[in-house]
């Protein structure tokens, strides 16, 4: 690199005096830019030179904050969580009358049921009271009939009984006569053979 005299001349400084880095020129040592005289070595944050506005915008930046939590973002969760309290109530509501309405309808249910039972039952009992009735009726008649027939039929068999005695009687007499008479080669009184039939047949 060539550097003519004049610019050599203009760079160094006078004698007795510190030579200052101009801004944007390169350290030899440390190969890192030159700040101008303010390259200090202190993170910002950390700059005790700093501290006072550092708090105040950092009240500031709080207060801000705090306003838009306050009048923005806490009136919307609290409208949201006030929304799903009421839907949650309007629900835990409606199944409560759902509820109460499916007891209800259970609770009739069940006692139309036993209603009818105990209908079915006492119908059941009367159709079993008037069977009975009616059967107690049928055979009393049935037997009444039958006696009627058992008299008429024993009053005919005495009837055909005696005529069939009678009839033997008269037989049994006549075939004494002949018997008799053949026996005997002559008549006899009727009077004695029927004495005699009757006393045979008792």
């Amino acid at each position: 690199m060539f550097v003519t005299a004049a610019y050599a001349q203009s760079t160094t400084p006078p004698e007795g005096e510190t030579p200052h880095a101009a801004p944007g020129d390169v350290h030899t040592e440390t190969g890192v830019a030159s700040e101008g005289g303010h390259g200090s070595g202190v993170f910002p944050p950390f700059d005790q030179s700093t501290f006072a506005s550092q708090l105040v915008w950092l009240a500031i930046t709080f207060g801000l904050f705090y306003l838009l939590m306050q009048k923005v973002i806490m009136p919307r969760i609290a409208t949201i969580l006030g929304d799903r309290h009421d839907a949650i109530a309007r629900d835990l509501d409606a199944a409560s009358r759902s509820k109460a309405e499916a007891d209800a309808a259970i609770a009739s249910y069940e006692q139309e049921l036993a209603a009818a039972r105990a209908k079915g039952n006492a119908i059941a009992a009367s159709a079993r009271e008037a069977a009975k009735v009616k059967a107690a009726a049928d055979r009393a008649a049935i037997e009444a009939a039958l006696n009627d027939k058992i008299a008429a039929a024993e009053s005919r068999i005495a009837d055909i009984k005696a005529s069939a005695l009678a009839d033997v009687g008269a037989i049994a007499e006549e075939t004494a006569s002949a018997v008799v008479e053949q026996l005997l080669g002559r008549d006899v009184p009727r009077t004695e053979i029927a004495s005699a039939v009757k006393a045979a047949a008792e």
